[in-house]
């Protein structure tokens, strides 16, 4: 059972990581320092775009519109930690 919640909690840091590179990716495409013409910029958007919209989906589906802010990827960021905490904190019920 260990094993699980260990590869659990790899498969989350992941997910964590990914998500940081999609935010800081989408922080200098509105800075314009990426081109979005560029086609390996392009691919590498488009391919962290497909993986997390799943994620923020939902989550965007409950808050209401901000006007140009998008909070989805926080509310997931904040989730997922709040994910390994629990975990983290509760593993020795599971030895």
């Amino acid at each position: 059972m260990l094993s699980i919640l260990q590869i659990l909690l790899m498969i989350l840091g992941v997910v964590k990581f990914i998500m940081i590179v999609h935010i800081i990716m989408s922080w200098l495409i509105n800075f314009q320092v990426l081109n979005m013409r560029q086609p390996l910029v392009y691919q590498i958007w488009e391919g962290l775009s497909r993986l997390l919209e799943p994620i923020y989906r939902p989550i965007r589906s409950v808050l209401p519109a901000m006007s140009g802010i998008d909070l989805a990827p926080l509310i997931a960021f904040i989730g997922i930690y709040a994910i390994e905490i629990v975990i983290q904190n509760n593993i020795h019920h599971f030895l």
